[in-house]
């Protein structure tokens, strides 16, 4: 099974694959939050003009996914945080499946790969508000997906912050890290469906932030003075 992981490097999604060390693919993040917005068409015309070749949402605005038609743009929509708690009812996320994938999903309609159930879920500043909703509405998709029979082709995932993530400041690599203990063992449960269904493990990484930290540490260390 070839596993994959999609890390979104400063507003610009790579996706990597285990079995090579080079990206084979590259796109952006398009949100919607902004006050001077371009036209869907227009934005989508600008992706293939650059080169890039696949795109994340953070919804399943209809406007856009109309604009991505016939694109051929590898597309990754999205169903929100607030929505998670609805979509642990299974009629919901039938109902979520059909009206956002199944109807866009024909020859020359959204080339739909991925579905990103909630983003950052377990950021510790959301207080567990979706501790307890998240599996449920990833599980709930897929296998939506899978009776649409589209689970074949198009996965749900769900969009980590690097923070579930630790390694000991004595061994600050992956190899040595683990999942928060908080969430250890659901980290676990997400990890081997998403296995299961051959999904991708994927993470929001921020160098920005790393870069940042960085600096501010350099700044303030005091210097050796030999």
């Amino acid at each position: 099974m070839e596993s994959r992981l999609w890390f979104l490097l400063l507003g610009v999604l790579l996706r990597w694959c285990s079995s090579c060390s080079v990206a084979n693919g590259l796109g952006v993040n398009w949100g919607t939050m902004a006050t001077h917005m371009l036209p869907p068409k227009t934005v989508v015309q600008r992706l293939k003009d650059n080169g890039f070749q696949k795109v994340k949402l953070f919804d399943a605005d209809s406007t856009t996914m109309n604009a991505l038609a016939g694109s051929n743009i590898e597309v990754m929509v999205a169903i929100p945080n607030d929505q998670l708690q609805a979509m642990t009812d299974y009629g919901n996320a039938q109902e979520w499946v059909k009206r956002n994938i199944s109807r866009f999903n024909f020859n020359g309609g959204v080339n739909i790969k991925y579905v990103a159930v909630g983003n950052e879920p377990f950021l510790k500043t959301y207080n567990n508000s979706f501790i307890n909703v998240t599996f449920p509405a990833l599980q709930n998709i897929q296998n939506a997906l899978n009776e649409a029979d589209v689970g074949d082709t198009i996965k749900a995932t769900v969009p980590l912050n690097a923070d579930v993530y630790m390694s000991p400041d004595d061994q600050p690599y992956p190899s040595a890290g683990r999942f928060r203990p908080d969430i250890n063992d659901l980290m676990t449960e997400i990890v081997q469906f998403m296995n299961k269904n051959n999904a991708p493990f994927t993470v929001n990484i921020y160098p920005s932030l790393v870069s940042t930290a960085t600096t501010t540490s350099l700044l303030t260390t005091p210097s050796s003075t030999e």
